[in-house]
């Protein structure tokens, strides 16, 4: 079937409009949308990559932060933002941990396009200088079964932190009780003051505590130990075999977001990443610096989703 000549003129003008707009991409401000509070590490590298995606993208790249529930608020608002590049969202491991804990407000893989995995960091065990335990295996030795309860601060009920406190209980055999914050800063600040023992938290948004001593540094949740805390053991080789937790960013569009405009962020990004800034931002938390194409972040957060799913199955891990 043939359409009239005024129809096909009308498709090919819509088409030629669509192709011309992505080209142009970006003409005006993009919005980076951050899942977290201030503070944090997905804070931090947003706040890292925002100035120079600018000078890549030739437009103002402001951050918005909107925290709370896990990142699912912010994660909401995307969701439902216009699918054309100028509201993109840098999320943290919740993106694939909410599904196997929560009723969730959108679906995680039908309503986000993957546009890039940035970078990953490793959860670290950290202490109040007063606490009694120094070490791993001391931990551990205080936290049997008829043992009083130890309390570990997190960033928030259902966060990686929270899931890393309950990964740990898990293969360990301990029961620590996790206690909730509105942000990992707030959590950090409380075991500073000695308000609660323990946390479960990032490197970046703890390590200039330890080094000043505020803090004490039990173990990292790394696969190796940390370039910048290489005297800190992990938590694996502490005697907790299988342990593993880290935080990671990646940058997300709306679902639906034109390939074009993915293709266009994902190359602005690359580039970012390997500016000496950035990296060096990154080294000083013990960040290992990723830089995927979007079909890796794809292939990346498809296995993670499974894999929490397993893991939250398995150990029986849920929300307070």
């Amino acid at each position: 079937m043939r359409f009239p000549f005024s129809r096909t003129l009308l498709a090919a003008a819509t088409l030629l409009g669509a192709t011309l707009a992505h080209a142009a991409y970006p003409d005006r401000n993009i919005t980076l949308v951050v899942t977290y509070p201030p503070g944090g590490t997905a804070d931090r590298v947003a706040r890292l990559i925002a100035p120079e995606l600018s000078k890549e993208l030739g437009q103002n790249v402001i951050v918005d932060n909107r925290g709370g529930a896990g990142g699912m608020i912010g994660a909401a608002y995307v969701a439902k933002a216009t699918p054309d590049g100028y509201t993109i969202m840098l999320d943290a491991a919740n993106h694939t941990q909410n599904p196997a804990l929560r009723k969730m407000q959108f679906d995680t893989l039908k309503d986000f396009s993957s546009v890039m995995l940035l970078q990953r960091v490793p959860n670290i065990l950290v202490s109040s200088p007063t606490f009694s335990a120094k070490t791993l295996p001391e931990l551990i030795k205080l936290t049997t079964p008829k043992a009083p309860v130890v309390h570990y601060a997190t960033s928030g009920a259902g966060s990686a932190q929270h899931l890393a406190g309950a990964l740990f209980n898990a293969l360990a055999g301990t029961h620590l009780e996790s206690v909730h914050y509105k942000g990992g800063s707030l959590a950090v600040t409380d075991v500073m003051s000695g308000q609660v023992p323990l946390a479960f938290a990032t490197i970046g948004t703890t390590l200039q505590q330890i080094k000043s001593g505020k803090l004490n540094a039990i173990a990292t949740g790394g696969e190796q130990r940390s370039a910048v805390l290489p005297d800190v053991p992990t938590i694996a080789e502490s005697g907790v075999k299988g342990y593993s937790s880290y935080e990671w960013n990646a940058i997300f569009a709306p679902a639906g977001t034109p390939s074009a405009v993915i293709d266009r962020l994902n190359a602005a990004l690359v580039k970012v990443m390997q500016q000496p800034s950035v990296k060096a931002g990154i080294d000083a938390f013990s960040g290992e610096i990723i830089a995927s194409s979007p079909q890796q972040l794809e292939d990346f957060r498809r296995a993670e989703l499974a894999k929490w799913q397993r893991v939250a199955k398995e150990y029986n891990i849920k929300l307070d």
